[in-house]
């Protein structure tokens, strides 16, 4: 076996076998297969593309190339996974509530990409959390606590971190089977028994258009559930932000607010509610969905959710009294600027991409790879659709470091709403659940 025969069939369209695939996986991984090569099989598959079960052969080859975790746990182990968005912070809220209802949740997550927030990003802002713990640590934890909010180590799907950079240098990000075997390899390696989907479409997603959005959802519950894995997704909407801030620290407030009671309701808890209740169900946890949303709404309401959620905090480096004393923990901006429209009127449309790149450019992301993050940065008070916006209610409220840095970006936060004299009716939050 060697990777020129198995290049020229990924060209052709032809299926791989099985041993092949995993067999190209491992050489990505220990370096037998070239950048040269692991570029070009990239773009065969963006290009032919793959059959359902070379999909699953992908996947699961990739996760076999480093350690996947084994449990010996008296309850599911359970997660969920977002194809990013503005403003979603539901994995810190939902971690904890699902721990709460009896399930174990070792969370491995990722850093902001491009316009979008990153879990371990808004977990930094609270001073001391480590993200970076070995797979022993990770276990322990989960085992102790429910649940671990880490990123993930380099022993975990090592081939796809590999084929990851070459693609994004070959233009192969996109592929819609490339994506399914990146994002899966990695979380199946966490051991799940089951995997709740949050695939986002709108202005803020990665995937605009919904037919792109319906192919990745089916292409990810198929081939989880191929792996073995029960799952399955909501396609959710991201044509405005998912909570009321974006920008780490403000985003861990909106949090402490839901975990603490006071923004029961609002769009980013009813979707934790409803994510929630999914999985709880594939895992057995819950009659159905609808029981599962009430299990995780009564997590959240009774406190036990925000309790244990301080408890990974502390167990991570973070504060011992973080859930008491967090408007005291979390840094914030100097410098406040509220963002007024030109004319009055209702929020008929966002650009929600251009929200998430001004909190990039205030410095809450990433420009280049080693750019250092301001977490106290970033914007509040974000007008949802059909709210009213005048003098008195801004768009939004920029936190910024410097006055110069607020006022470059009022104009994008400006011009990414589209107002009219009537307010519209409010998209949907789930547009469809697949699986």
């Amino acid at each position: 076996m060697d990777a020129r025969s198995i290049l020229i069939k990924a060209r052709e369209g032809l299926p791989l076998t099985e041993a092949e695939i995993y067999w190209f996986a491992e050489g990505i991984a220990q370096g037998q297969v070239s950048d040269m090569q692991a570029g070009a099989f990239a773009m065969a598959v963006c290009t032919k593309g793959l059959s359902r079960d070379n999909r699953v052969h992908l996947t699961h080859g990739m996760l076999q190339t480093g350690e996947v975790l084994k449990w010996d746990l008296d309850g599911p182990v359970l997660d969920k996974h977002s194809t990013g968005g503005v403003g979603d912070a539901v994995s810190l809220l939902l971690a904890p509530a699902l721990a709460v209802c009896g399930a174990y949740v070792p969370m491995i997550s990722g850093r902001g990409l491009g316009h979008t927030g990153g879990t371990l990003d808004k977990l930094e802002a609270i001073p001391g959390y480590r993200t970076q713990v070995g797979v022993e640590e990770l276990q322990e934890l989960v085992a102790d606590i429910g649940c671990a909010i880490v990123g993930a180590s380099g022993d975990i799907a090592p081939a796809d971190k590999r084929l990851y950079g070459v693609r994004d240098v070959t233009g192969t990000v996109e592929s819609i089977d490339l994506i399914t075997a990146s994002i899966l390899s990695k979380k199946l390696a966490a051991g799940l028994e089951a995997l709740v989907l949050d695939v986002k479409v709108g202005s803020g997603a990665f995937m605009a258009d919904s037919d792109d959005a319906l192919a990745l959802a089916q292409s990810l519950v198929e081939t989880a559930q191929g792996a073995g894995c029960m799952c399955s997704a909501l396609i959710t909407d991201m044509s405005q932000p998912a909570a009321k801030a974006a920008g780490n620290a403000l985003e861990v407030i909106e949090v402490m607010e839901a975990l603490t009671g006071s923004s029961v309701g609002t769009s980013l808890h009813r979707l934790t509610v409803a994510l929630g209740g999914e999985v709880l169900a594939l895992g057995g946890l819950a009659a159905d969905a609808a029981d599962g949303e009430g299990r995780i709404a009564a997590a959240l309401s009774s406190g036990q959710a925000a309790e244990r959620f301080g408890e990974m905090v502390a167990a991570l480096g973070g504060p011992a009294d973080f859930v008491e004393r967090w408007r005291d923990r979390l840094p914030a901006a100097r410098v406040m600027m509220d963002v007024h429209p030109g004319e009055p009127g209702h929020v008929a449309a966002i650009d929600t991409r251009a929200l998430g790149e001004a909190v990039v450019h205030l410095g809450g992301g990433r420009l280049v790879a080693t750019d250092q993050l301001d977490p106290g940065v970033g914007l509040s008070d974000i007008a949802p659709i059909g709210a009213r916006v005048d003098g008195e209610r801004p768009l939004a409220r920029i936190h910024a470091a410097t006055e110069e840095a607020a006022r470059a970006q009022a104009g994008r936060i400006r011009d990414a709403y589209v107002l009219a004299e009537r307010a519209p009716d409010s998209p949907p939050l789930i547009h469809e659940r697949i699986g």
